[in-house]
């Protein structure tokens, strides 16, 4: 005949398998597999993991991107704010970790601007500049993505033609 709760609660074998149980959860939620990696968004952060890792895969890359480095050494950027994890594996297939990847908003000195729905951001150290965060108004983001591009296309293009002037002045 089954016992009731009430009656396995009462037995002192069963109190204490109860309590032993519950004592074993919190190690087995802390163990290093389980440790939460936090990034900023538009961020890099280095991470040191067992060197024979022969494959990474990222649950969500919008999330983050993740590179493998020789040595084991990974790096991890931010892309879009939220939770993803992060999974290694062995040549063999094995999981060798299985991480939490948190992305959190920037924590340098923001300022974000709304006009009516229209959301800006500027980054003010020390004067305040536009910042393009996900979350700005379309208008706004794209127009200053634009000009970000613009400048550096114009950089590239600029070294491209000292480079190109250098190699030209050696050859003479």
């Amino acid at each position: 005949m089954p016992l009731s709760l009430r009656a396995m609660l009462r037995s002192p074998l069963s109190a204490k398998t109860i309590s032993l149980g519950l004592l074993l959860v919190p190690l087995a939620v802390s163990s290093p597999a389980a440790e939460q990696i936090s990034v900023v968004v538009d961020q890099a952060k280095l991470i040191k993991l067992p060197e024979n890792i022969a494959t990474i895969v990222v649950g969500n890359p919008l999330i983050a991107d993740v590179s493998l480095q020789s040595g084991g050494t990974v790096v991890v950027t931010g892309k879009g704010y939220g939770t993803t994890n992060v999974m290694a594996l062995d040549r063999q297939g094995n999981v060798l970790i299985d991480r939490t990847v948190q992305v959190e908003g920037p924590t340098d000195k923001l300022v974000t601007v709304y006009r009516g729905l229209d959301r800006e951001s500027y980054s003010c150290t020390p004067i305040c500049q536009r910042r393009i965060t996900l979350g700005d108004t379309p208008t706004y983001f794209s127009a200053t993505l634009n000009q970000s591009g613009s400048l550096a296309t114009q950089a590239t293009g600029a070294a491209s033609a000292d480079a190109s002037a250098q190699t030209s002045g050696q050859a003479r």
